[in-house]
């Protein structure tokens, strides 16, 4: 299997130098010093039982690696629709993409089978631009799990989590899912094929709820459990995307409660969430696929979602305020 990871940053580093370890043909896409750090002293990985230096392949010209089996997407859900360029030189006929997304993906309603089978949500895939750029019919779910960082340009650091749960949009056991989750397994992670869809909505949970509030009062995980209002808001939000889930037919277990996901979270620590680490480095934030997409389905299937509605209008003003952005 010959792997590009198209976004090789904390993650997908993380992952693509592992696939390499074990034995996989990957070519990272990287740019900066970051890339050149990698070139010149290799990927090291630290945080695992013992700190790693990996020889990957490594370039910031698409062209130069050519078609794969798979692609391992590890850009932000935002860029998307403006990959195309990077992206189309890794296609072949049946080349695979393996999108590691937080949040709603733009695939979300094709092969669904239910009431809105094939509905385009507009929030994530406006005027069909994503699609446009990755047909669903090439995309296999992944719901990321683990936390890594960039400690300095060629050095990651796995923090915690070994999960990323793997499912095709129309639900089947297809054989590329099981050959691209043997070599996830392979690599040491905990990859299974399965339904992804209500693994999606679990991680969004969290996702939903500790991230904006992160964003807009700079506190930590923990310093957000802790506090009895903003943990009283927590619980709300986690409610409100159980609500959202159940309604579009894809609820989470139900062993997995807003106080358990409470509980989860506080044993993290102090964790920055990514977009508070994404406000702190200008950049865009994901408001989109942790947001935007929830109200858009809650409102396709009638879930009142007041608190929701409050984070996103709040996070929304906050970055354009701080941004410069002109009012969406």
């Amino acid at each position: 299997m010959r792997i590009a990871v198209l976004g090789a940053g904390a993650i997908g580093g993380l992952v693509g130098g592992l696939l390499a370890r074990s034995g996989t043909d990957v070519h990272l896409i990287a740019r900066g010093p970051h890339l050149a750090a990698i070139r010149r002293d290799g990927l090291r990985i630290l945080g695992l039982d013992t700190d790693v230096v990996l020889r990957v392949p490594a370039t910031d010209d698409p062209g130069e690696v050519g078609e794969a089996d798979v692609v391992l997407l590890g850009l932000k859900a935002y860029s998307y629709a403006s990959c195309g360029p990077l992206l189309e030189p890794l296609l072949g006929p049946a080349t695979t993409v393996v999108a590691m997304q937080n949040g709603i993906p733009w695939w979300y309603f094709h092969g669904h089978g239910g009431p809105h089978d094939g509905h385009r949500l507009e929030s994530v895939d406006p005027g069909g631009s994503v699609s446009a750029v990755i047909p669903p019919g090439r995309v296999i779910g992944c719901v990321p799990y683990p936390a890594a960082e960039i400690v300095q340009p060629g050095v990651i650091r796995h923090l915690e989590g070994w999960q990323f749960p793997l499912g095709e949009p129309d639900r089947s056991n297809s054989d590329r899912g099981q050959r691209f989750a043997e070599a996830m397994t392979a690599a040491g992670f905990r990859s299974r094929l399965s339904d992804i869809r209500p693994q999606i909505w679990l991680k969004l949970m969290g996702n939903a709820a500790f991230n904006p509030i992160s964003a807009l009062t700079g506190a930590t995980m923990t310093g957000i459990c802790q506090h009895p209002a903003t943990r009283a808001l927590v619980a709300r939000v986690m409610q409100e995307v159980l609500d959202v889930a159940a309604a579009a037919g894809d609820p989470p277990p139900t062993a997995f409660t807003v106080e358990r996901r409470l509980a989860g979270a506080e044993r993290v620590g102090d964790h920055k969430t990514s977009m508070l680490q994404d406000l702190e480095n200008g950049k865009p934030l994901e408001t989109a696929a942790l947001l935007t997409a929830v109200i858009e389905i809650a409102d396709l299937t009638g879930v009142p979602t007041p608190s929701l509605r409050a984070i996103e209008a709040t996070v929304d003003l906050m970055w354009q305020t701080r941004s410069g952005a002109q009012p969406s």
